[in-house]
């Protein structure tokens, strides 16, 4: 048994060669990967040369932790690879993900499948290995590890649809490789023939519970995040132990796929914590998580290649022209999925088309890494195999691993080269050099300035100046406007303004101007509108943008509630909601509405300026009227937000000013504290929703109503077992001609309209409706609808009888305004 020490010390070591690769992998323009598992062999073979060679014991002591070092496949499974993976999806966008989801579940399924069964079948026929056995390889040699194909394609700098498409099959066929693994091994121990429709069953459902409960689990971490108080150490050791529990319970106690509940978990914590944790927090959990992904990245390539001399010491011809063999039959099975069954989707419109230089690539890029030799390894220490069948798996599966990193994983750089995916499209060239002409206008007017204000020579600055006039003089030499159509430089203005309208958001975010409860809101709005944007252009962006404003399902279900159940506090939560985002999205439209002529208009053209600041004043215009609706309703409220968010901007200035205060030496470090501890002690740090008050006290609404001025307290208490408040939205039909449900309505607050025949009539706070069909008998003539935000007393039809009984004077009243309004009826028929 090696001493803790020693093995903490051959870690550290590798640690050691994991830094001296990087500027290496960086000079000579390699993957890090292929540079890492190239040390990790060279690292295994000479320490596995110095512990058996006769010529010297002298280094025994030295390498012998190193070849005995107790490295198994419950490392590589249990320990590195639920980092790897939930720390290469918490950065992914869900929503491009889904965009290729059919491709990517293609070449995660579907392709796994195709490869192990063309793999292993082209051993048994050719060879004439066992099928268990051949089959239990081509699934071990079935998965791309996602750390290699992620590192490499991310160091590549490869387009974004690539990078996406290849991430996403890397993420998720490990989960299926390893699932159908786990079926083959079951049935090669048992020794029973393999049971293809149980198998499909099992294999789908471990990738169905995988995937709710790594939801489930992701959801919990988002909900459990606000509980740290934006400790930032506290929010990543949160999520580093969310990462392992989800993996163990889905393998071990739920039986399904923890990579996918890895995978979702990730993506789940990555769409949703942003909104939910200050921007700084969320770049420094990000930052964490980078550097725990690098570590255990770079171990496990090196662990894993420190393996291979161990396996590879027996091989045989016959061994070699099996790998060769799985080499051919692996690129077979992927192009056959790329070329035949992509188009095949395409065709269907499943799925945006793949072009054939990304097919090519995805081709060529499909590298096998640690979890291949860490399956092998599975192999190997399992007791119950027969020697043969282990050495098999490991050679030939460590073989292929090798052939892929070093052949294909250093020829990748190449290819994409010669297929031209590392150059930007004519679009990005126009719009980069029109950005980059600008911004080296600046950068010169700088340097101008800079040196007549240190006095320095005018022939120095003039040199200096020059070199960035003729890179200025290269980079206009092509017109945006000839390279792009007015619509293309419309698309990419909207998507800019939708871009930087999500940019603010987090920007208001961080200097606590907006409550966390709108955060959400606001940033779904804002990728839903880039979305919409990339898919239907300026079509898209105001359908988007009208949706922002409509009332959504949460609080159309509030709404329902309390019209049937008389709890307010749901209803007033959502409503508090949408009149914190409509505040904070006047203010970011307004902002915008500035944004255009500073940045978009030297980009893109004062025409399409133009156009953009009418989109964004239309939307101005739209916000600000759905918002003057809740301000006239609630302007207690709406001066209570006002004032926070006041407070709140000179909190943080005033903060500004001592940080900036200490930067310049002017106060030592006690006083710095001291100072900000003096205006964090005076209200909470992170703005949160206040409390609406729906207004819906019967006694309030009474008091304020004209017709029960005469009642007395005791009137109107009795009163107040008749009449039910209802707030009403602005579109709802308070009445319907057609509607045989009857019933009268007196108007505490807000504007109607009711709808005659022949001409609308607007009635405000004091006036009722309803009372003409309660009194005759007779159908309804008019549609009665809310103008406004409204708060109604209603009173039903069993209790109007008994309403006017107990209240003469109310009666004589109802009963005036409704013989005024019958001779108003009858005179405009008469017309």
């Amino acid at each position: 048994m090696l001493d803790v020490a020693i093995i903490t010390l051959v870690v550290a070591s590798l640690l050691l060669l994991v830094a001296a690769s990087q500027p290496v992998a960086a000079r000579y323009h390699l993957p890090p990967t292929v540079i890492l598992a190239g040390l990790g062999v060279g690292f295994g073979s000479l320490a596995t040369f110095l512990l058996k060679t006769p010529l010297t014991n002298a280094f025994n002591d030295l390498v012998t932790p190193i070849v005995t070092l107790p490295i198994r496949s419950s490392v590589f499974l249990y320990v590195l690879l639920p980092l790897l993976l939930f720390q290469a999806t918490i950065t992914i966008q869900a929503r491009r993900i889904l965009e290729d989801i059919a491709p990517i579940l293609l070449l995660a399924v579907v392709a796994v499948i195709l490869a192990a069964a063309a793999v292993g079948y082209s051993l048994v026929y050719l060879f004439q290995i066992a099928p268990h056995a051949a089959l239990l390889l081509g699934a071990i040699v079935a998965t791309t590890d996602p750390a290699a194909v992620v590192a490499i394609f991310r160091d590549i700098g490869a387009p974004a649809r690539l990078t996406r498409l290849v991430e996403g099959e890397a993420l998720l066929n490990d989960a299926a490789a390893i699932a159908l693994f786990s079926l083959l091994l079951a049935a090669t121990l048992s020794g029973e023939p393999l049971d293809f429709t149980e198998g499909a069953k099992t294999f789908l459902l471990h990738f169905l519970i995988g995937a709710v409960a790594g939801f489930a689990g992701g959801r919990a971490v988002c909900l459990v995040m606000p509980l740290m108080r934006g400790i930032r150490a506290a929010e990543v050791t949160l999520t580093i132990a969310a990462a392992y529990i989800i993996y163990i319970v889905c393998d071990l106690f739920l039986h399904a796929s923890g990579i996918v509940g890895v995978v979702v978990a990730g993506l789940t914590v990555g769409a949703t914590i942003p909104a939910r944790i200050m921007p700084a927090n969320w770049r420094y959990l990000v930052d964490v998580w980078d550097q725990i992904g690098f570590w255990a990245g770079s171990l496990v390539f090196i662990l894993a290649a420190i393996l291979v001399p161990r396996v590879l010491a027996d091989v045989t011809l016959r061994d070699m022209l099996m790998i060769g063999t799985v080499v051919v039959t692996a690129l077979v099975a992927r192009a056959a999925v790329l070329f035949l069954l992509l188009p095949l989707l395409s065709m269907s419109r499943l799925m945006a088309a793949v072009s054939l230089p990304y097919n090519l690539t995805i081709l060529w890029g499909g590298l096998r890494g640690a979890v291949t030799l860490a399956l092998a390894l599975a192999v190997t220490e399992n007791r119950f195999l027969d020697a043969e069948l282990k050495q098999f798996v490991a050679v030939i599966a460590t073989g292929y691993v090798l052939f892929t990193l070093f052949v294909k994983g250093l020829t990748l750089r190449p290819v994409i080269r010669w297929l031209k995916l590392d150059r930007l499209s004519p679009i990005d060239v126009a719009v980069r050099n029109q950005v980059v002409a600008l911004a080296l206008a600046d950068v010169a007017d700088e340097v101008r300035s800079t040196a007549k204000r240190y006095e320095i020579e005018p022939k120095v600055s003039r040199d200096v100046v020059r070199g960035y006039e003729s890179r200025i003089a290269e980079a206009a030499g092509g017109n945006i406007e000839e390279v792009l159509s007015d619509r293309e430089r419309l698309t990419l203005g909207l998507i800019a303004l939708a871009t930087r309208e999500k940019i603010l958001i987090l920007e208001h975010q961080g200097r606590h101007t907006i409550a966390l409860d709108a955060v959400g809101d606001l940033i779904r709005h804002a990728e839903r509108m880039i979305e919409a944007v990339r898919s239907d252009g300026r079509t898209g962006y105001n359908r988007a943008a009208r949706m922002t404003l409509e009332y959504g399902v949460a609080f159309r279900a509030a709404y329902f509630i309390h019209q049937y159940i008389p709890v307010a506090r749901l209803l007033s939560r959502r409503l508090a909601r949408r009149f914190e985002s409509l505040l904070m999205l006047n203010l970011l439209l307004s902002e915008l509405v500035g944004y255009i002529p500073l940045r978009i208009n030297p980009v893109l053209g004062t025409r399409i300026g133009e156009i953009l600041t009418e989109i964004v004043r239309g939307r101005l215009a739209a916000t600000r009227t759905s918002l003057e609706a809740l301000r006239l309703q609630y302007p207690d409220y709406a001066e209570t937000l006002e004032k926070d968010f006041l407070i709140q901007i000179g909190e943080q200035h005033e903060l500004s000013h001592y940080d900036d205060l200490w930067s310049e030496g002017l106060v030592g470090q006690e006083m710095h504290e001291s100072l900000r501890r003096a205006v964090l002690q005076r209200g909470p740090v992170e703005p949160r929703t206040a409390r609406l008050d729906l207004k819906l006290d019967i006694i309030d609404m009474v008091r304020s109503l004209p017709i029960f001025s005469h009642l007395d307290e005791a009137q109107i208490k009795r009163l107040r077992r008749y009449l039910r408040p209802r707030l009403v939205m602005p579109g709802t039909y308070i009445i319907r001609k057609d509607d045989p449900h009857l019933g009268l309505h007196f108007i505490a607050s807000g504007a109607v309209a009711v709808h005659r025949p022949d001409h609308v009539i607007r009635l405000g706070p004091g006036n009722f409706v309803g009372e003409m069909s309660l009194l005759t008998g007779l159908p309804k003539s008019s549609d009665v609808v809310a103008l406004s935000f409204c708060h109604l007393l209603s009173l039903s039809k069993d209790d109007f009888l008994k309403f006017l009984t107990e209240y003469p004077n109310i009666r004589a009243e109802i009963e005036k305004t409704a013989a005024i309004r019958a001779e108003d009826n009858r005179v405009s028929l008469m017309r």
